[in-house]
Order: structure tokens, then sequence, then C-alpha cells
């Protein structure tokens, strides 16, 4: 799963900026339609084993079972939560794609099923963050120079990757492609370095690697002859697909990537970490310029909202919460580790849906100009 590498990518290409409001449902299909809670997109970040941060946020948002999901875009781990959330959800409802992200995660750290599903090996004690931070083990400095002396064809020549079993066995493609949920899953193309959104039948197994292949690690996944890279570097996650693709007027974006890291960064280690947390957020901060200058459009009546979205946005965010666990912590599948950031993002999402949950459907809740524009 992918993790921000300790070596810096290239600057993201800027996101499209025209946010034109998709075609609407004819009158025929609102009135067949039983579901009349408010509608709501996800869009989901990517950060490697942080990702547990994000299903711990889906879990409390299904169990509170307030909204009507419409589609979720994800990239690299947030890609990977919202295929198998589509799948369980397509399955079993709320209920359903609670169990089959809790199944997915325990998967990632090898925890055997016969453990049963809320299972905790008991005598595992609380540890602090800085115990899952691989940094702070003892000769990890000289692992991580051995692994960037090499290539990914150097390191695995035989390009195995243990992710597409574990996909294989929790991604059921004729569900994630047809379900109620409408999945997009981006990547960028290494030719041109643009975004590429896998939907519908474009989804695949192949698309959601190719969303999580940093090229630190991984070699390039191929798919109709281009080949691509983690999707992190042009968009995490794409906004843009679900203003096209669905209807829902209402986002809530799960970020796991902080945007404000308090300090200066000093050793080479804490400057390429940042470095990457800067490039993995860059996309996202142009997109919602782009979304933010529409907004004021639509509000000046300069456009019209029926011909455009003016998106009602939503965040769940702990960036405090997050800040002990280190880019090396990414890499980290201890189920001690997906386990905590799981109880994080479960009372993050929490939190949220008390403070601003009724919210949607009538008013956004996060200030794009103070939150991601203005500066700090």
């Amino acid at each position: 799963m992918t993790a921000d590498s300790n070596a810096a990518p290239p600057a993201p290409p800027t996101s499209p900026a025209p946010v034109r409001r998709p075609s609407r449902r004819s009158k025929a299909a609102d009135r067949v339609a039983p579901d009349v809670r408010p509608r709501l997109d996800l869009a989901l970040q990517g950060g490697g084993s942080h990702g547990a941060f994000t299903w711990g946020v889906l879990d409390a948002l299904l169990e509170a079972d307030r909204y009507t999901l419409d589609g979720v875009s994800g990239t690299s781990a947030g890609a990977m939560n919202a295929a198998v959330l589509a799948c369980g959800v397509a399955r079993g409802g709320a209920q359903g794609g609670r169990d089959a992200l809790r199944a997915f995660w325990r998967d990632i750290a090898g925890v055997p099923e016969c453990l049963g599903a809320t299972a905790t090996p008991a005598f595992v004690p609380n540890l602090p963050a800085w115990t899952f931070n691989l940094a702070s083990w003892p000769l990890y400095g000289l692992w991580d120079a051995w692994l960037k002396s090499l290539s990914p064809s150097q390191l695995n020549p035989l390009n195995l990757n243990p992710l597409r079993d574990i996909l294989l066995r929790h991604v059921d493609l004729a569900l994630l492609r047809d379900g109620p949920l409408k999945v997009q899953v981006t990547a960028t193309a290494v030719s041109t370095g643009q975004p590429k959104v896998f939907q519908g039948a474009g989804l695949s197994i192949d698309a959601l690697l190719a969303s999580a292949c940093l090229p630190q690690l991984y070699r390039s996944v191929e798919i109709g002859g281009e080949a691509y890279w983690d999707g992190g570097y042009s968009g995490n996650p794409a906004i843009w697909p679900l203003i096209y693709g669905t209807e829902a007027v209402d986002v809530l974006l799960v970020q796991i990537n902080p945007l404000v890291r308090p300090g200066v960064p000093t050793s080479a280690a804490e400057i390429a970490d940042r470095m990457n947390e800067i490039t993995f957020n860059a996309s996202l901060v142009a997109e919602m310029r782009a979304i933010a200058f529409v907004q004021k459009l639509v509000r000046e009546q300069r456009v019209s909202a029926d011909d455009y979205k003016d998106l009602r946005l939503h965040r769940v965010a702990d960036e405090a919460g997050l800040a002990p666990f280190d880019a090396s912590s990414k890499l980290n599948t201890d189920i001690r580790l997906l386990e905590t950031l799981f109880a994080l993002g479960r009372a993050a999402a929490t939190r949220w849906l008390a403070e601003h949950g009724d919210a949607v459907g009538q008013r956004g809740t996060v200030d794009i100009a103070q939150t991601w524009l203005a500066p700090r």
C-alpha cells in the first residue's frame, strides 16, 4: 500500500478547473428512489497504513447511516478503502461495508480470520506513537539508504506484490463496477504526468495497484499500453471526478496528509518527509482554488447554478492526532498501529457528525479559503 517515500516526487500538474454540473436525473428516476436522506460523496486521501484512519472515519459514518452515499473518489490507500467499501455496501448495506473494511485491514496486518472480526491480541499493551515509526528503529537509516540505492526492478525482479493477492480476496469487480456506489480511482500517467481516473468498466485490480504505485518501491503498473504511478502526484484525492460523475452536491473529504506541520525540519529525513507532504497536498490545494473560484462565480450570479455545482464541502481530519506518526510509519502494518489509527478516525468522524452532521444537504462546513488558500 502506498506510503510517502523519502524521495521527493515530481510536482503535480494543475487540476482541471471547470466544475460543470452533470445532467440532471429524470423526474421518473426521482419518483422511484425511496431514499430521501441527504446525498453525500466521499473523497479519500492516500497515505499508506495511515489509511486505517480513513477506515475508522468510514466505520463511524456507516454506523450512523444518516446519508445516501453516492460516489467515492480515492487515491492510493483511499482507492483501496473506496473499493472495499463499495463491495461491502453492495453485499450488505452499511453493515456490510463496515464488515468488509475491517476484514480488509486485518488482512493487511496479517491477522488470521480465526481470531474473529473484533478480536485483538489481549497480550498487546498500548504503545506510544513513536514505537510505530520505523525511522526510530535501530539500523533503519542503513536499511532505508540501501533501499534507495536500488531500483524496484533490482529489488524485486519477479515484480511480486502481496497487495494484489489481498485485493483479489476482498474486491469483487462485478460489485465494484456495477454496485450502488460510483467509485473513481486516480492514478498518474508516467508519460504525461496527468491524472487518469478509472471508473465503471475501467476499474480493475491493476487500476487499484496503479493508484498505489510509488515508483521508489514498485515497478510502474501498465494498463492499456500506458504506465502509471501513484495517483497522489496528480490528485490526492481528485475531487473533480465527483463533480462530473454524481448527483450529490455535498462532498466529505477525509484528509490524512497534514496541511500544517509546526516547526522547521532540520534532518535530511525530516526535510524529505515534509517535502512529500507538501507535494502530495499540492494537487488538492490547486483543485480547491478552482472550486472556490466557481463558488464565487455562482454566488455572484455570474454563472448559473443550474450549470455549475456550488459544492458544499466538508472535511474530517485530525492533524494533531496523526502528527506523532511520521512518514516511515506509513509502511508499518502492525495491527496495533492500524487499530490505533482506526480509533483516531472513528473519534474524528464522531466529532464531525455531532458538530456538522446536520449540515449535509444544507450548507458546507469548511471554508476553502481559510483552510487551504490563506497563509497561516
